[in-house]
C-alpha cells in the first residue's frame, strides 16, 4: 500500500502552483529555510532563460503543518507565479481578453513537446491549453514537496545529492559517479558538474548552442546514501523499487531514459563483471562494488541507490523546427516559447525530489507509523532484526 502521494495543479503562466502531499507522518520538523534553498537550487544553472529572473519561488504552506511540525494530515503548498501579472489577460482562470488570447495562441506545435499529442487528445484548438500544464514550471511544486520528503529521509539518516554527469557529448564516457564524487559537486558552479575538469568545456558548448538558437541535453546522476536494505519488493511488478524509481525520474520533463547503477556498461560485458560480490565485513554483509546501484530484485540491498536520468535537448528551439499549422494544415515553422538552452542542473534537483518522494514512500510502506517517533522506532527494530538474521534471538 502506497503511503506518500503527491498531487499538483496549476499552469505555467497561471496564478500559481498548488501541491498536496498526503501521507507525511505527524511530528516531522518542516524547515522552510531548507525548502527555499532547494527551490533556489532548482532555479540555478548556466543556460537558463529569463523566467528565472522573474520568479522567486517562495513557498507558502497552507495546511498540514502547525508550529513547524507536520500534523499527519495532507500538507498543502502554494507557489505564486509572479509572471502571471504579465499574462493575466491571457491566463486568468475565469475571464480573459479574446484579442490578447488570440495573439498568444499556439497553432504550430513544437516537435518533441506535448503540443500536438495533447491537442489531439483533448481536442483543444489553442495548444497553449496543453503546453501551459506540460511546461517544466510544474516541477517547482515537485521540488517543494520533494524537499519535505528529503526532510523525512534525513530524519532517519538518508541523504540525497546529484550532479550533472554529461552535457551533450561531453562527459558521456565517464564512469558512474560515487557518493564521494557527489560530495565534491559545487552547487554554486555554472552547471553543477560532477567532473569539474569538464565544466569550462560544457559552458562553451552552451554558449555555442545559444548562439545557434539550439538546445542541449545530457545526463544527471542522483545518489541516495544511507538507504537501509529491504525497501521495495520482488513479489509484484509494480512493487519493484527500481521500476518505481525509474517511473518517478522518467516523469521529470524531457527525461527519456533512466539508468540504475552501471546498467549501460554492464549490458555490454559478461556477468562476471556486472554483478557485485558479497562479503562479510565486521559482521555485516558488504559489497566492494555497486554496479547494481543499490537494488537487486527490486529491493534495496543496503548500498547507495544510484539513478542516472538522461534528458533530451529541450523541445523549444529559438530557430524552430519544421511543423504544421493546425488551422491551415500547411507547413509552418514551430512557434517559439521563452525557454532555456539547457536545464540540466535543475533537472538534477527535480530528479532528487522524485527519488526522495519514491524512497520516502517505500520507507513508510516498509516500517509504517503515523508519527515520526513510530517511524524511527519501527525502522530501528527492522534494522535490529536484520543484524541478527538468520539467527534466532
Amino acid at each position: 500500500m502506497r503511503r506518500l502521494r503527491l498531487t499538483t495543479a496549476g499552469e505555467s503562466h497561471g496564478p500559481g502552483l498548488t501541491a498536496i502531499l498526503t501521507g507525511v507522518p505527524a511530528g516531522l520538523g518542516i524547515d522552510l529555510d531548507f525548502i527555499h534553498r532547494e527551490m533556489k537550487r532548482r532555479m540555478h544553472g548556466y543556460g537558463r532563460g529569463a523566467r528565472m529572473k522573474i520568479e522567486t519561488d517562495a513557498v507558502e504552506i497552507r495546511g498540514g503543518v502547525r508550529g513547524g511540525e507536520s500534523l499527519g494530515s495532507p500538507i498543502a503548498v502554494w507557489i505564486v507565479n509572479r509572471d502571471f501579472d504579465n499574462w493575466r489577460a491571457v491566463m486568468d482562470p475565469l475571464e480573459t481578453e479574446p484579442a490578447r488570447v488570440e495573439k498568444r495562441r499556439v497553432h504550430a506545435p513544437r516537435p518533441g513537446h506535448a503540443d500536438l499529442a495533447g491537442g489531439l487528445k483533448y481536442l483543444r484548438s489553442d495548444l497553449r491549453d496543453v503546453l501551459e500544464r506540460a511546461s517544466a514550471r510544474e516541477s517547482a511544486a515537485r521540488v517543494a514537496c520533494g524537499s519535505i520528503a528529503k526532510l523525512l529521509l534525513a530524519d532517519v539518516g538518508i541523504e540525497i545529492r546529484s550532479g550533472v554527469r554529461s552535457l551533450g557529448p561531453i562527459g558521456i564516457e565517464r564512469p558512474v559517479p560515487s557518493w564521494e564524487n557527489l560530495l565534491e559537486v559545487d552547487d554554486s558552479s555554472p552547471l553543477r558538474a560532477i567532473h569539474r575538469d569538464l565544466e569550462d568545456e560544457m559552458v562553451a558548448l552552451v554558449d555555442r548552442a545559444k548562439k545557434d538558437g539550439d538546445t542541449l541535453g545530457g545526463g544527471v546522476t542522483v545518489i541516495a546514501h544511507g538507504v537501509p536494505a529491504g525497501l521495495g519488493s520482488h513479489v509484484q511488478w509494480d512493487e519493484k523499487l527500481d521500476g518505481r524509481l525509474a517511473r518517478g525520474v522518467m516523469s521529470v520533463p524531457a527525461v527519456k531514459a533512466v539508468e540504475i547503477g552501471a546498467a549501460l556498461r554492464a549490458s555490454a560485458g559478461p556477468g562476471s563483471e556486472a554483478h557485485d560480490p558479497i562479503e562479510l565485513l565486521d559482521g555485516r554483509f558488504h559489497r566492494p562494488t555497486n554496479h547494481a546501484g543499490g537494488l537487486e530484485g527490486g529491493i534495496t540491498n543496503g548500498a547507495d541507490v544510484v539513478v542516472t536520468a538522461y534528458k533530451k535537448p529541450i523541445s523549444t528551439l529559438r530557430k524552430g523546427m519544421p511543423s504544421v499549422d493546425i488551422d491551415t494544415r500547411e507547413a509552418h515553422r514551430s512557434q517559439y516559447e521563452r525557454s532555456d538552452v539547457t536545464a540540466l542542473p535543475a533537472a538534477g534537483v527535480i530528479a532528487e525530489s522524485m527519488v526522495a518522494l519514491v524512497l520516502a514512500d517505500a520507507l513508510l510502506e516498509k516500517v509504517g507509523g503515523d508519527s515520526m517517533a513510530e517511524v524511527r522506532a519501527n525502522l530501528e527494530n527492522s534494522l535490529r532484526l536484520q543484524r541478527h538474521w538468520p539467527r534466532a534471538e
